[in-house]
Formats: structure tokens, sequence, C-alpha cells
């Protein structure tokens, strides 16, 4: 009777403890999926800052203070940017790197800060004419700046920033453009900050932040538009490739690039999931929560997500226009292998710019010449 006492005893604490496990690996796939779809209020400062001076600045070694090239450095909870450049040294715990500019705050001061592929602050830094204007969305007037084109002409170019960033992150495609004879057109998007907010207040992952760039593109063609390039950078990509598979202007775009895209969501979510450390169970939970009617009640969406409409992999057959890919093999945020796949499935229609060192929409940073020239190149072939 003892024996029997103490295996039911054992048994009961197995249970209690299979209990909390499971509760604990709910908790966590909840969490998962509503960072997912939640924008976030502030971008995490990872970047350890060990001192500054009027010259260069000692970053920790991570994989974005190691890779050369020209970047952004925001601290003081994005209060502080400076740009920073080539590097100067480094040892295997530090690198110390150029300090073009100091925009804003005391960089001497910080200790921790952002690098980021975001380079330019303005659309006036360029010395080009532009001006702010309103797109009217189904939420309200989204914001947007337009830069016209050096003379007269019906090509245009919409610019599409990507997950919790704003459309600062696309200036870096404007002179490229403007030298091509396009006008750009960077807009703002529901959610991130600058647009109105959706009733939900969250990211659809590009499927309703399409209509956005639908908006767009009637707005553009009011004014002229007549050939018109999409350019999306990571979720931005997956927005534009929702708008070319469900506008009913598609026929209006000529052609695509995508910096970084995510081209398929399943498999970016995983590749998250993994490099957070989360088992194969939670990272199977986030996703059903995110794709099922009554995840919505714990992620706060008001629609699900067709993760299967969001697979233009899947559906590599339904794209029509060139596209012109960028990716880079170190992205360390968005695989590249479904940029890979996306290349192989349709090398009709897509040129393949793919990097090995440049991290994720920081291949411009990385090397300008190649990726402008890329663009350059390809336009022309579009004409």
């Amino acid at each position: 009777m003892s024996f029997l006492r103490g295996a039911l005893v054992a048994g009961v604490v197995l249970g209690a403890v299979g209990v909390v496990a499971a509760a604990s690996a709910a908790a966590v796939a909840v969490y998962f999926a509503r960072r997912i779809v939640t924008p976030p209020r502030r971008p995490a400062e990872d970047q350890a800052i060990v001192s500054a001076d009027s010259s260069t600045v000692l970053l920790t070694r991570s994989p974005d203070s190691q890779v050369p090239g020209r970047y952004s450095l925001f601290f003081d909870d994005t209060r502080g940017h400076a740009r920073i450049g080539a590097i100067v040294e480094h040892t295997q715990s530090t690198v110390r790197r150029e300090v073009i500019t100091v925009d804003r705050g005391n960089l001497s001061l910080a200790r921790r800060g952002r690098i980021s592929g975001w380079f330019y602050l303005g659309p006036e830094e360029f010395g080009l004419p532009w001006s702010d204007v309103d797109i009217p969305t189904d939420l309200g007037p989204a914001p947007a700046w337009l830069i016209p084109a050096p003379d007269e002409s019906t090509r245009w170019a919409i610019h599409v920033h990507g997950r919790a960033v704003r459309r600062e992150e696309t200036l870096r495609s404007v002179p490229t453009f403007h030298n091509a004879g396009y006008s750009s057109l960077l807009i703002s998007y529901r959610n991130d900050g600058d647009a109105p907010r959706s009733p939900d207040h969250r990211y659809g992952l590009g499927t309703t932040e399409w209509r956005d760039v639908d908006a767009a593109i009637r707005f553009a063609l009011a004014r002229g538009a007549r050939e018109i390039v999409l350019v999306g950078w990571s979720m931005g990509g997956a927005t534009v490739l929702q708008t070319l598979t469900r506008s009913t202007l598609a026929s209006f775009i000529t052609g695509i690039v995508l910096d970084s895209p995510v081209i398929d969501w399943v498999t970016t979510l995983q590749f998250q999931g993994i490099e957070n450390r989360l088992p194969p169970l939670v990272r199977a939970g986030a996703i059903g929560l995110l794709r099922e009617t009554w995840g919505g009640v714990l992620t706060g969406q008001a629609q699900p997500l067709d993760l299967h409409g969001l697979d233009l992999v899947a559906r590599a057959d339904e794209l029509t226009s060139p596209i012109l890919l960028f990716h880079s093999e170190d992205d360390g945020y968005v695989p590249v292998t479904a940029s890979d796949a996306l290349a192989e499935a349709r090398p009709d229609i897509v040129t393949y710019e793919r990097f090995s060192v440049a991290r994720h929409t920081k291949l411009w940073n990385y090397d300008a010449p190649r990726w402008e020239g890329a663009i350059s190149r390809w336009l022309n072939d579009l004409a």
C-alpha cells in the first residue's frame, strides 16, 4: 500500500509539473505571437557603446558593429543620432568606427545604442524639391513625402518601409530613382507611428497594410503616373507583394524592388522562434494563434492572418511583374531561404542580387555602388 501511495503521489506531482510546463509554454507562445503583431513603442538599443570622442566611437563587437559600411547609430532612446562609417580598428571584443556626424545628442555620454541601416533623416538632405503630402486611406490621411522627377514623368516609385521603422528607412533609394527619371513617393502605413492606427492597433504583416499602398497608387495615378515601381523593405516587401496580387490597379505596377523581404512569413517566424530558442511546440502554438480566429482574443488581432496567402513562394505562379531582389545570406532576421526559393521558382522575372555579408536591410549601407548599380541597370531594362 505504501508503494501505491508513493506512486500516486509521484503521479500527482508529475502531473502538476506537466500542467505548469504546459501553461508556461502556452504563455510564451502567446507572448511571442503578440510581439509579432504589436507595433513596439520603441526599438531596443541592443548595441553597447564603450566610449566616443569627436572622431570615433568604440563599440562592443556584435554582428552589426563589425560589418563595413555607413550606418546610423541611434542612442538615448532615439533622441540621439550619429552617423558612423569606416572601421578604424577592431579587437576580439570591440570595434572602433569613424564618426561621420553627430546630428543630435551627446554621443560621448551614451552607453547603449542601436545600429540602423536607416541613414538619412529627411528628404531635405538631398537638395531636391520635395513636399509633404497626405494620402487618403480608408483609415484617414496618411502622411508621405513626394520627391518629383527632375523632368515631367509618368514613372513613379512608391517606397514602403519595414516593420517597426518609418519612411525615413526608404530614403536611401531615392537618389537612384531620381537619377533614372522617377518621381518618388515615400509612404507611411497603418500603425507605423505616422499613419492612422487600425482599430485593433495590430500589424497585418502585409494583409492589411497593402490597402495603404493601394491608396498610394491611386494618389500617384491621379497625378499622372502610368508606370509604377513598388519598393519594399523587409515587411514592406511582403506588403508590396500583397499589393501586386490583390490590387485592382496591379496593371500599373511595372516592377518591384525587394530589399531583405519577407516572402514567406511561416519560414520567417520559425527562424525567429529558433533564434529566440523557443521549442517547436511553442513556435507552432504561436503561429496557430496568429492564423486562428479565436487567437485574436489573446493577440489582439481583429482578424486572423492568412499565412498561406502570405507565402509568395507557394504562389509564385501568380507573380507577373519583373522583380529585383536583394537579400543577404547573413540577414539575421529574415532568412534568405524564401528569397532563394522564389528566385529559383521564377527565374523568368526575378533578378537576384544575393549578398553574403550585409545583414538585414543594410545592403545599401554595406555596398552602395553595387546596390545602386543593380537598380539602375534593372530600371534601364524596364524602359
